[in-house]
């Protein structure tokens, strides 16, 4: 998440950052899949630890790459079906430029 700068105190900080509420359901299922990325990036760790044979490693690690590309899609859908929504029905329409850059990041 980008940071900006307070205008306060002039230091980064988050609480000068754009915000989103999430209905309980939606922030939920996202926490719960975050929660089963952590222990599995643990798993992986784990397995350093114990010298795992490194193509068993490689494919836990697919298996989180996988976990984080199916967070974001589901993040993303989120965001156009709410955000990006609500800010073209406002004549916000540089959300949708902010959104080409997000795909682009997102694609690499």
């Amino acid at each position: 998440m980008e940071e900006k700068k307070c205008p306060d105190t002039g230091e980064n900080c988050i609480c000068c950052t754009r915000h989103k509420h999430r209905e309980p359901a939606e922030a939920d299922a996202l926490l719960r899949r975050l929660n089963r990325i952590e222990g599995q990036v643990r798993g992986i760790r784990g397995m350093v630890e114990k010298e795992v044979y490194c193509t068993d490693i490689l494919t836990q690690v697919s298996a989180v790459q996988a976990a984080l590309n199916a967070f974001a899609r589901e993040l993303l859908g989120n965001h156009i079906k709410t955000c990006v929504v609500e800010d073209i029905q406002s004549g916000r329409t540089e959300v949708v430029d902010e959104l080409m850059n997000t795909l682009q990041k997102l694609m690499k």
